[in-house]
């Protein structure tokens, strides 16, 4: 199978939700037998693994500017990457014959429209055009809209964007032959816009460390960690949302709060001069030490739905983990008993102030959700699926072409 994979970027360094879920499910459909070309823009700063079975394709040359983006028909995701650089290199791939081509996120629907609109007969069948999602696009963008606390010019950029990522989604939804949901709460709001498209779920695998065990004690300071990139401005809004109401209160009872990863200058300038029990400390290269000096660890995530990898990381490096409830989408039954869940943010801060110090509480949910995690999330098995999510959509248009012909000779001979 030849795949030609559009993303945004390269994925590189896997330092987002974003880029590791598609680096790793890239790999694996390579790992499970296709020969997979992924493009993308050339990452500024890291390199893909020399073992990798990917061929990367980096699109050299700048993104468009945000402000300029705001001007197009596109959502700003789609806009700020579909320059003429990107778009000669994607012309020039197009030549050649795939199997299937994969769309991944909403913001390489550009991509999709310009295969649609110049696509040229190579011969043998058309490839299968796959939608890789990340979350129902235009449900976050709303929810970003309502919960939004900026002001009316924000407010308003906020909308029209919202306004062009829903039609975008639901243009993509339609056009393709098959759509990776990466939770079966996605896949059915997907199977509802596009029944008559194909739709598989392929919830994140898991290749980090797993420790072996672990028990906190009272010689584990009261500490709660979060980690993530910051530089999308719906993690920002959630984080600010957060801390509103998380930082006096932890600090009134002794509770610590790390944040690691990587948070812009201008939002620690604006958070940093009122937090009291707060500490950023950006990118490091081993969150294990912060892991290991914390008792809970939290997402926060009022807006977005979709599969939060972070989950992963907290689960199975033994971190008791506190949430909010709709952030756990994507999670079995299992792992989610052994959560701490609330329905908004005013419940979260109590839930976790009232249980820092309720040790065996917090152990039984860090050995149940490790005990339920188990071998869940294999990436091999997501490679393997997606490969046959392929060929399966391979042989339906197969089959539908050989009862057309026959149909055809019936009329014929009748």
């Amino acid at each position: 199978m030849n795949c030609l994979w559009i993303s945004r970027d390269q994925p590189f360094p896997p330092d987002a939700g974003d880029k590791i879920y598609s680096a790793s499910l890239a790999n694996a459909l390579a790992e499970a037998g296709a020969a997979v070309s992924f493009l993308g823009f050339a990452a500024t700063a890291g390199k893909p693994p020399t073992d990798s079975a990917v061929r990367w394709l980096p699109v050299t040359g700048a993104k468009h500017s945000q402000g300029r983006a705001l001007f197009s028909m596109l959502p700003i995701a789609g806009a700020i990457h579909n320059t003429a650089a990107y778009r000669r290199a994607l012309d020039a791939q197009l030549q050649e014959k795939w199997d299937a081509i994969v769309f991944d996120s909403y913001g390489s629907g550009w991509a999709l429209k310009r295969y649609l609109a110049t696509r040229r007969p190579l011969g043998g069948a058309a490839p299968v055009l796959v939608h890789v999602s990340h979350n129902q696009e235009g449900v976050l963008w709303r929810d970003m809209v309502r919960n939004s606390q900026a002001g009316p010019l924000k407010k308003l950029a906020l909308s029209q964007n919202w306004l062009k990522v829903a039609a975008l989604e639901r243009f993509i939804l339609h056009h393709v032959d098959l759509t990776t949901a990466i939770s079966s709460e996605d896949a059915t709001a997907f199977r509802a816009v596009a029944p008559e498209r194909s739709t598989v779920v392929l919830t994140p695998g898991y290749s980090g460390t797993r420790q072996a065990a672990r028990v906190i004690d009272g010689a584990c300071p009261k500490r709660v960690v979060l980690i993530g990139s910051f530089r999308w401005v719906v993690k920002q809004e959630n984080l600010r949302q957060f801390l509103e109401l998380a930082d006096a209160a932890f600090h009134r009872h002794g509770i610590a709060f790390d944040v690691i990863g990587d948070v812009p200058e201008t939002l620690r300038a604006e958070l940093a001069p009122r937090l009291k029990a707060t500490v950023f400390h950006g990118f490091v290269d081993d969150v294990a030490p912060y892991f290991a000096g914390a008792r809970l660890a939290v997402v926060p995530e009022v807006i977005g739905g979709g599969f939060k990898l972070k989950f992963l990381d907290y689960i199975f490096s033994r971190l008791p983990v506190a949430t909010i409830a709709a952030a756990a989408a994507g999670l079995p039954s299992g792992i989610r008993s052994k959560l701490l869940c609330s329905a908004d943010l005013a419940g979260l801060v109590a839930a976790i102030v009232s249980h820092i110090d309720r040790l065996d509480v917090l152990n039984d949910m860090q050995q149940g959700a490790f005990a339920a995690a188990g071998q869940l999330f294999d990436w091999r098995e997501r490679g393997s699926n997606l490969r046959d999510a392929i060929v399966t959509c391979q042989q339906a248009r197969a089959g539908a072409q050989a009862s057309r012909r026959e149909s055809g000779y019936r009329m014929e001979a009748s």
